[in-house]
C-alpha cells in the first residue's frame, strides 16, 4: 500500500473552519513559542501507522512521534485503557497511590531487571524522558555527595533540555545559551574504554550512557563497551546510568537495548519514556540496589508523575507488546528492512537495531533534511538527526507493504538527487 489522499475529509472544526495547513500554521506562529521552528504540516487524525494532515493528505508515519507511538495511532488497547481509567479516576496527588501506578512499577522492575531480585529495585514515575534523566542526575548527586562531584557523559549524547539533563547533553548549541549549567559533568569519547578507564576515579559519582545514540545518527556503542562500563564503574564505586528513553520498551526488539547489546549486566539506574506510554506522556526511573533508596521523602517529586491514566496506558502498551509478540515482530521487520535499505543506491550504511534505524547517505547527496522533506512530499514522515542520516522509528505494527513502499520511494528520491547532481 502506498500513501494516498483518499482520506476521510477533516471536519470544518478540524480544518480550522476551512483554513487547512496554511491557516493553522499562520495561527500557530501567532500563538506558540518558536522553540521548534514552524512545523511543516498540521496533523489532524491517525490510524495505525498512517496519519492525515489538515489538507486531507495521507502519510505513512515512520517516525512515530520520535519513537513514541509504538503501537501506532488510536490503538484500541490504549484507547480502551485510557477511556476506562479517566472515566473512573483521572488524577490523584502524591499523598495517594492507585492500582495502575503500583501495577506499572511492578511491571517495570520485572522488565528492566529480569534476573535481579525484585525486592531490591524501585521505580520513580515522571512525565517525560528529560524528567526521568533529571531524576537520575539527582540520584547521582545523592550517591556522590561532596566526595564525588564529577559525572561522566558521552560525546554526542542527548539526554534532554531541562537544566540537569541539558548538562548531560553534548551539543554546544543546546547548552551554551543556558550556561552556567549544573557543574561537574565531563564528556568522554563514546565507546572508548581506555578513555573511560582514565576518566574514572574516586571522585566520579556516575557514568550516563545511551546504548544507541539517536541524535548522533543512530550510533550503537561498540561491542563490549557496556560490559566494560559496568565493570569499571563498579570497581570505582560509581553508578552506571543507562538512558533507554529512545531505545527501551521494545524499540530494538528487546525490552531494553542493553539486554540485547550487553546481556547479563545490571545497571544501577535505567531511564524510560517515549514508547512507554504509546503516545500518553510518561517517564520512569528504574533503580536497583543502593541507588533505589537514595532519594528520600521530599527530595524529589512531580505533580503528575504516576498519573493513573498515563500508567493505564503504559500497562496497555506492555500487555499488547506481549500478547501480540511484537518484540519478535520488531526483530523480524527490522532485520529484513535493514537489508533492503542497505542496497539502495545512495545509501552507504544502515545502523541501529530493530525499528530504530539510521540510514546513512552518500557524500554529495543533498543534506538529509532535504531528503526528508522530499520524502514527506511523497507521503512518508521521517527525520534527519544528522546531515548525513535519515532516522526511522516507526510503530511496531508497521506493515511489510508500508516498509517496502518506503524503500521504493527512498530509492526514487535518491536516484533523482543523484541524477540532478550528475547533470549539474
Amino acid at each position: 500500500m502506498t500513501p494516498s489522499s483518499r482520506a476521510q475529509a477533516p471536519t470544518a472544526e478540524a480544518k480550522g473552519a476551512g483554513t487547512g495547513n496554511a491557516g493553522w500554521l499562520a495561527r500557530y506562529t501567532d500563538a506558540v513559542m518558536n522553540t521548534f521552528g514552524t512545523p511543516s504540516r498540521v496533523l489532524v487524525r491517525g490510524s495505525g501507522a498512517h496519519v492525515w494532515d489538515a489538507d486531507g493528505q495521507e502519510y505513512i508515519d515512520l517516525l512515530a512521534g520520535i519513537a513514541v507511538n509504538c503501537l501506532g495511532h488510536a490503538h484500541p488497547a490504549i484507547v480502551e485503557a485510557v477511556s476506562t481509567q479517566i472515566s473512573t479516576l483521572g488524577h490523584v496527588s502524591n499523598f495517594f497511590t492507585t492500582p495502575a501506578q503500583v501495577g506499572l512499577a511492578e511491571e517495570l522492575v520485572r522488565l528492566t531487571f529480569p534476573d535481579h531480585p525484585a525486592h531490591d529495585s524501585r521505580v520513580f514515575l515522571a512525565n517525560s524522558g528529560t524528567e526521568a534523566n533529571e531524576a537520575a542526575f539527582k540520584i547521582a548527586r545523592r550517591h556522590g555527595g561532596s566526595r564525588r562531584p564529577r559525572v561522566l557523559a558521552l560525546q554526542d549524547a542527548f539526554h534532554g533540555r531541562t537544566m540537569g539533563a541539558l548538562a548531560l547533553t553534548y551539543k554546544a548549541a543546546y547548552r551554551e545559551p543556558f550556561e552556567p549549567l549544573p557543574g561537574g559533568v565531563e564528556f568522554i569519547p563514546a565507546g572508548d574504554v581506555e578513555a573511560l578507564r582514565t576518566a574514572l576515579g574516586p571522585d566520579v559519582a556516575a557514568l550516563v550512557v545511551e546504548p544507541i545514540q539517536g541524535e548522533a545518527g543512530v550510533r550503537e556503542l561498540p561491542a563490549g563497551y557496556l560490559e566494560a562500563a559496568r565493570e569499571l564503574t563498579e570497581a570505582a564505586g560509581a553508578l552506571l546510568i543507562i538512558d533507554e528513553v529512545q531505545t527501551g520498551m521494545g524499540r530494538t526488539g528487546a525490552w531494553m537495548a542493553h539486554h540485547l547489546l550487553a546481556p547479563g549486566i545490571v545497571p544501577d539506574v535505567v531511564t524510560l519514556a517515549k514508547g512507554l506510554g504509546g503516545g500518553v506522556p510518561i517517564g520512569a526511573v528504574v533503580a536497583s540496589g543502593q541507588a533505589a533508596a537514595l532519594l528520600e521523602p521530599g527530595q524529589h517529586g512531580t505533580t503528575f508523575g504516576g498519573n493513573p491514566v498515563a500508567c493505564a496506558a503504559a500497562l496497555a502498551v506492555i500487555g499488547t507488546i506481549r500478547s501480540q509478540s511484537l518484540l519478535e515482530r520488531v526483530q523480524q521487520l527490522g532485520s529484513a528492512w535493514s537489508r533492503e535499505l542497505a542496497v539502495v543506491d545512495g545509501v552507504n550504511q544502515v545502523r541501529g537495531r530493530g525499528l530504530l534505524l539510521g540510514v546513512g547517505l552518500d557524500d554529495g547527496l543533498p543534506p538529509a533534511a532535504e531528503i526528508a522533506a522530499a520524502l514527506a512530499a511523497r507521503g512518508f514522515i521521517v527525520n534527519a538527526p544528522r546531515p548525513d542520516t535519515i532516522r526511522l522509528a516507526p510503530p511496531f505494527i508497521l506493515s511489510d507493504d508500508d516498509a517496502r513502499a518506503f524503500t521504493t520511494t527512498l530509492s526514487e528520491v535518491l536516484d533523482r538527487a543523484l541524477s540532478e547532481k550528475a547533470g549539474s
